[in-house]
């Protein structure tokens, strides 16, 4: 058995392929879990959730007290194109993923699709798995996070493939360089733009930023800090960029404040790639004795739940979160309606911009500075 799927899509595969070659025909009674179990040395619970896999898509059903059975032809015809659409996000119960993917599932679901979803963690290896477990459903279109996309695309032959099959696909939150699909994005250059001048606006000199920048989302927001200081003519001390991978993000940024903090010239303020640093960095000034924004002005982006979580609510810059999840399920759909639902399939890319959000994080500097 192919050891890079789950065991229970590979039999799922080879049940499947019974049924195409005729070796189980329509209306013949499938082997029972147990003798499906014995021959494959597989749980039952494995043969089950296979067998609950061609339910789903129509090839099966199972008659009360006969046993399990192969659907009529014309039923199996509908699972050719099935109104099922994947997402691959890097993660789907965190942070502002959630509220993506009920935005796409609410859209889905009013036009009579269903979802099917999968998360890379952004992991490039865990990546290549979920489209390679997509690729082996009968979807009819995609909806694709790409995972540390500032760091190449192993996964290219996946989407290459996609493109000659005419699987219909679109990128959320950003998109790999060399494919040329649609996206729909926050405009995270102008984000990192915002912050900067802002509190230059309230009297910040001293502004240092903290980025993530294995994915394009964090080197575009870092570009937009930069250009915000030369656009104010003001120098950016070295120091004052720190740039961190995923497998960082939970020590390093956070040391880098303290040791930044600490310094007899420390900064006024900090930019956070996202409002999930900016808590822990408004903890780091407050364990240091500073307080927030009196000593010390931070902004987030995103404006997601965190924002408001902590002891001083957040100022921050908006992401659409769930408007972009349904934004994509209709550009998707009508991708694969070619516009029979009126008009044309959307070309393009949507670009939102990010809002600035006042809260209570972020004041000019304390006269002593």
């Amino acid at each position: 058995m192919n050891k890079r799927l789950p065991k229970y899509m590979v039999l799922k595969n080879e049940l499947l392929g019974w049924i195409e070659s005729g070796r189980l025909s329509p209306g013949s009674q499938v082997p029972s879990e147990n003798e499906i179990a014995e021959r494959f040395s597989l749980s039952r619970q494995t043969v089950r959730q296979a067998f609950s896999e061609l339910e789903r898509q129509g090839l099966l059903e199972r008659v009360q007290g006969k046993g399990t059975f192969v659907r009529s032809l014309n039923l199996r015809e509908e699972t050719v194109q099935p109104k099922t659409i994947g997402i691959v996000t890097t993660y789907i119960s965190d942070y502002i993923f959630p509220h993506i993917v009920r935005g796409a599932e609410a859209e889905l679901r009013s036009r009579g699709y269903r979802l099917l979803l999968a998360s890379t963690d952004n992991d490039k290896e865990k990546e290549m798995e979920c489209l390679r477990l997509m690729l082996s459903e009968p979807l009819s279109g995609l909806i694709i996070e790409p995972t540390k996309s500032a760091e190449g695309n192993p996964n290219l032959p996946f989407y290459l493939s996609m493109q000659s099959r005419n699987l219909p696909f679109l990128m959320i939150n950003e998109r790999y360089r060399e494919l040329e699909v649609p996206c729909l994005k926050v405009d995270d250059e102008l984000g990192g733009l915002t912050a900067v001048r802002r509190l230059v606006e309230r009297g910040h000199r001293r502004i240092a930023g903290f980025f993530k920048t294995d994915d394009l989302q964090g080197v575009n927001r870092l570009r937009g800090f930069m250009h915000a200081h030369r656009e104010a003519r003001m120098p950016l001390a070295p120091e004052h960029v720190v740039t961190y991978a995923t497998a960082q993000k939970s020590e390093l940024p956070v040391l880098r404040a303290r040791e930044l903090l600490a310094s007899p010239n420390r900064p006024t303020a900090f930019v956070a790639y996202n409002d999930e640093l900016a808590v822990p960095l408004i903890n780091a000034a407050r364990e240091l004795g500073l307080s927030v924004p009196g000593d010390l002005s931070v902004v987030g982006f995103d404006d997601s739940a965190l924002a408001l979580a902590s002891g001083v609510p957040l100022t921050t810059l908006t992401h659409p979160k769930e408007e972009m999840g349904r934004e994509a399920a209709r550009r998707l759909i009508a991708m694969i309606e070619g516009g029979s639902a009126g008009g044309s399939p959307p070309d393009g890319d949507v670009l939102y911009v990010p809002e600035w959000i006042e809260r209570s994080s972020a004041a000019a500097p304390s006269a002593r500075e």
